[in-house]
């Protein structure tokens, strides 16, 4: 056994405890996700509105991901990447 599957096996109970309280407690840590958001932007006086904005997205997200409400189950990172824009090509002619 490698020292990843050993760092892996020892983590797992661990990560079962912290999916556990986020699911329990998901409606309290979403609100003070949303809380500091908004004391931040008041502070900032709405200069960083977006990159805060953004910010409380991606950690709600991460927030959901480890409580499985996504549907997705444990993973292991087998999750696909947002689908990007198709490349640029000629305009279309008419």
């Amino acid at each position: 056994m490698g020292l990843l599957d050993n760092l892996k096996t020892k983590l797992n109970p661990a990560k079962d405890k912290v999916s556990g309280l986020a699911q329990q407690h998901g409606d309290k840590i979403q609100h003070g996700i949303d809380k500091a958001a908004k004391v931040v932007d008041e502070k900032t006086k709405g200069k960083y509105s977006h990159k805060i904005e953004s910010g409380t997205g991606k950690a709600k997200g991460a927030m959901d991901r480890l409580a499985h409400k996504d549907g997705t189950g444990t993973g292991g990172g087998t999750d696909t990447p947002p689908t990007s824009p198709p490349p640029a090509g000629p305009p279309p002619t008419s």
